[in-house]
């Protein structure tokens, strides 16, 4: 029990849920300017790789950052030009996105270093003491570049949704995209702009992925950007409470972690795996009663 109340604890909660989190913010972006944006999880690996790759070039932890970034911006613009232009519905659209980032990935680690699975190692960011120690850990985990990124999101979000004027047009072209065309707004530009900073988000949580296991694997997102999704629906699409859902994805997989090296041995240690997942599905179950969609999504996903 000492274990689970510990700064252990707390240091992998926050360290797991920063790529949720990235991902959730991107996805409140997209899903506020009126564009469904279920390709989180294809920008979370994409952004995973991209930063590998570069960063094994280079020996720059944040040329590979960049590059990351800029891969999710191309990525998530991809996905609105095919919404917006091409009138490709958002649903296939992301699900295309997300095949090609799985299928790009496999195809880039046969090419860059001839293996279907792996990476070779990189030296990312690493700042704050050494040490096995709880504290250590944490002090690790707060002091990473990422993390500071990832927080900024977050904090700037509500901000730039609710108090700016690119914030304004945002939600009117969600909410309402023939209102915001018949005053000038140019919808199509507008949503393609929340999509770019939507898909630069989504990829530092992709990124950190990658610096946080040093390589990068086959397929390392595994449902993080689905999970992301989910939080960005019960959060009501806001930023804060996406954010502090993400934290309890973090938290309920650092706890499966803790409890699983603590019942190895007992028969309950393949359940205590599920423990995120079947939160996920409990949560997604009650969001209909708790939270609901801006007025103008599900009419620009019938368009």
């Amino acid at each position: 029990m000492s274990s689970i109340f510990s700064l252990t604890m707390l240091a992998e909660s926050i360290r797991i849920a920063v790529p949720y989190t990235c991902a959730a913010i991107g996805g409140v972006w997209a899903e506020r300017a009126g564009v469904i944006q279920i390709g989180l999880e294809g920008i979370l690996l994409t952004g995973a790789f991209t930063a590998v790759a570069v960063t094994h070039a280079t020996n720059s932890p944040t040329l590979g950052l960049v590059a990351a970034i800029a891969a999710g911006v191309a990525l998530s613009l991809g996905h609105g030009q095919l919404t917006e232009r091409a009138r490709v519905h958002a649903v296939i659209s992301g699900i295309a996105l997300n095949l090609f980032a799985l299928a790009a990935t496999r195809m880039g680690l046969r090419a860059l270093y001839d293996s279907a699975s792996n990476s070779p190692g990189i030296e990312a960011y690493r700042f704050g003491p050494t040490g096995a120690t709880g504290g250590a850990m944490l002090l690790r985990v707060l002091a990473d570049p990422v993390f500071f990124l990832a927080l900024a999101a977050v904090a700037a979000t509500p901000f730039l949704l609710q108090r700016t004027r690119f914030g304004l047009r945002v939600r009117a072209a969600g909410e309402n995209p023939v209102a915001a065309a018949s005053v000038g707004i140019a919808v199509t530009r507008v949503r393609l702009t929340a999509l770019a900073v939507s898909g630069a988000i989504c990829a530092l949580g992709g990124a950190h992925l990658a610096y946080d296991q040093q390589r990068f694997e086959s397929g390392m997102s595994a449902g993080r950007g689905f999970i992301a999704l989910a939080a960005v629906v019960v959060s009501g699409w806001r930023a804060g409470r996406a954010a502090l859902a993400c934290l309890a994805f973090g938290t309920l997989e650092a706890l499966q972690i803790v409890l699983q090296d603590e019942v190895r041995k007992t028969a309950i240690g393949d359940l205590i795996q599920t423990l995120p997942y079947v939160a996920t599905l409990l949560v997604l179950a009650l969001a209909p009663r708790r939270a609901g969609a801006p007025e103008g999504l599900g009419k620009h996903a019938a368009d």
